[in-house]
């Protein structure tokens, strides 16, 4: 598990990132085709960069990729990694990824890959745990020659990258990006329309179906235990359409970045992830399936049937669950600000807030 620790300071400076980030989709598109290839349905975490004073990526135990990305992933036949050259040592199949492949920044592809190719030698080998260094959580497993090179400063090294990056981004990316971004865009006011509605709470409970926000800690599925606490420097919170779990960079003296899979319907349609998306956001009635990904479908479900007010058990045999699995999901959505509970003499009667009638409605 790992858990990021708020300060009420930290509360008041999150911040939503404008855009995808280009650099950062390019090297995480690579890696979720990687593992689709190698056969993982669920990635199951790994440390990633950080240490010696620079930033940390944490990876969490990843759920099924979007629908669309696997689609994407068909389209390539297997190529992804020969057209990405160089880069593919650099993002692994074990669920590595370097630190300096993530300009939080910097969204132009240009401008971040510039970037990235000018951290300095001596942070590359951190980045890149060359040589391995205590307390790390990630590092190439296996560097190889060019990659000793690269954390070496050798500019013949940064020119392959910088090459390789580039044609793997014109040829298998770029031609998506509009998707990409446009998926972003409609996230992003999605996130907004919580946290204005509801605030932080709701903002944080909605991340994703299987993180947990406890007050004051954000609680991320992962195989490794991290404890990191932000010290009052905010946190921001980047969409990604091709993870399909937690990213976490750790930066001393700026704002915690934390990567998160952007909202995605899926029923399985090519489309869904956009139709979905764009119904909450456009103010048609999208329902349950609309809200499935971003609250998980039993509980968008219960959301759902709480339109006619009903107690816990009730609702349990509405929705066909358990007494405490209803109880379980009431109080999740009762922390989001979607529902109030009140108590009726031995009974409790749930019923939706003006945020919970407003999600459902898509107003």
């Amino acid at each position: 598990m790992i858990r990021l620790h708020f300060t009420a300071a930290d509360l008041r400076q999150i911040t939503l990132a404008p855009a995808a980030n280009a650099l950062s989709e390019t090297a995480l598109s690579l890696r979720l085709s990687m593992r689709l290839r190698a056969g993982g349905a669920r990635e199951r975490g790994s440390g990633g960069g950080g240490g010696g004073g620079g930033g940390s990526h944490g990876y969490g135990l990843w759920d099924r990729p979007r629908p669309a990305a696997r689609q994407w992933h068909r389209s390539l036949r297997g190529t992804a990694s020969a057209r990405a050259g160089v880069l593919a040592e650099l993002v692994t199949e074990d669920g590595f990824m370097p630190d300096f492949l993530l300009q939080p920044s910097l969204h132009g592809f240009a401008d971040a890959l510039e970037a990235a190719v000018s951290t300095p030698a001596e942070q590359l080998a951190i980045d890149l745990g060359i040589p391995r260094t205590a307390g790390r959580n990630g590092h190439l497993t296996r560097p190889g020659p060019w990659a000793l090179e690269l954390a070496q400063g050798s500019a013949s090294a940064t020119r392959t990258l910088v090459d390789d990056t580039r044609r793997y981004f014109r040829t298998s990316v770029e031609p998506l990006w509009p998707r990409i971004r446009g998926d972003a865009l409609t996230d992003r006011a999605l996130r907004s329309e919580m946290l204005l509605r509801g605030g932080v709470d709701a903002l944080l409970t909605t991340l994703a179906p299987t993180w947990r926000w406890q007050p004051p800690t954000l609680h991320l599925p992962s195989s490794s235990a991290y404890d990191i606490p932000l010290c009052g420097r905010g946190l921001l919170l980047v969409p990604s359409w091709f993870a399909t779990g937690p990213l976490v960079m750790y930066r001393p003296g700026a704002a915690t970045v934390l990567v998160y899979p952007l909202h995605d319907g899926s029923d399985g349609s090519g489309d869904a992830d956009a139709g979905a998306a764009g119904a909450c956001a456009a103010g048609t009635d999208g329902g349950p399936e609309a809200l499935a990904a971003l609250l998980g479908r039993t509980r968008a479900q219960v959301l759902a049937l709480l339109r006619t007010p009903a107690t816990t058990t009730a609702l349990a045999e509405r929705a066909d669950i358990s007494l405490p699995a209803a109880s379980r999901h009431t109080r999740v959505l009762r922390e989001a600000g979607l529902v109030e509970t009140t108590r009726t003499g031995v009974a409790v009667l749930h019923t939706l807030t003006p945020l919970g009638h407003g999600l459902l409605a898509g107003t």
